[in-house]
């Protein structure tokens, strides 16, 4: 039975994932180009869409309100109940289902959605191996010519956090940015939850290289942020309708730029069955 590291189980059970992409610009803007970028490539609701690690259920609960039929899975047991209580909360158009379980081992019958999501696995399975049986999995799942959206945090991404944190004069997170950048594997060796926990972090074109082999027809490595999430002055624009608006065209703009994609917290690689 596959099963999260007690490393990273803790350190959701002790987070509250569920105010992540609301509660600071980092994740508003994380959310609204999530959104868009999966609005852009799913088929037409009612299709089918795995949700797997959907955590507390912000994606799966959007979609089911567009019309979709939803099915989230997650590997913490606080996010599984999160996400049945946000569902409760859109009793109209309610996740068709949510359960405890691991992007590794599905139990939906192959062949039989539309869409996959994969917006947190991938970045907490250290080994390839164990990122290409996710991905095989949900490839076996898909129907022909069904999509997958997969979520990796970038390999500069804590270099950039520590600037933007004024984080040069600890220790700590000097040595977290050195081994991310050397290794990718991304560890916490303290008890401060500030310095997240494991995951590996990927260069954007190995992420595309892993969702070909395992099988797909690689579509796409989208930048999510871009670069607008290291500026403060976006935290202003953002505030404003208009302005926002602007960010977000900018931000789709480079979305595809070779050159400055891993200065993109997170991205996204897109395949199709």
């Amino acid at each position: 039975m596959h099963q999260l590291s007690d490393e990273i189980l803790s350190f959701y059970r002790q987070t509250q994932e569920s105010e992540r992409l609301t509660n600071d610009i980092r994740g508003q803007i994380e959310f609204a180009r999530t959104q868009e970028i999966i609005t852009r490539y799913l088929p037409d609701p009612p299709a089918v869409v795995l949700d797997i690690g959907g955590g507390s259920g912000p994606y799966a609960c959007w979609l089911a309100k567009a019309g979709y039929e939803v099915h989230l899975v997650d590997p913490v047991d606080l996010h599984v109940e999160q996400a049945k209580e946000a569902s409760n909360q859109q009793s109209e158009h309610p996740i068709a289902s949510i359960s405890l379980g691991d992007a590794r081992a599905l139990r939906f019958s192959s062949a039989s959605a539309d869409a996959v999501l994969l917006l947190g696995p991938l970045y907490h399975l250290i080994d390839k191996t164990e990122r290409l049986l996710a991905l095989s999995e949900a490839y076996r799942v898909l129907r022909n010519g069904g999509v997958m959206v997969a979520a990796g945090i970038s390999r500069f991404a804590s270099l950039l956090s520590c600037f933007f944190d004024d984080g040069l004069n600890q220790s700590v997170y000097r040595n977290i940015v050195k081994r991310d950048l050397k290794t990718g594997y991304h560890r916490n060796p303290t008890d401060n939850l500030r310095y997240f926990t494991d995951a590996y972090l990927h260069r954007p074109e190995t992420l595309g290289s892993e969702v070909v082999e395992a099988g797909f027809q690689h579509q796409a490595t989208l930048a999510v942020q871009g670069p607008m999430w290291l500026f403060r002055s976006v935290e202003n624009y953002w505030a404003d309708p208009d302005q926002r608006a602007v960010v977000l065209d900018l931000i789709r703009k480079v979305e595809a730029e070779p050159s400055i994609l891993g200065m993109s917290s997170h991205i996204l690689a897109i395949g199709r069955k």
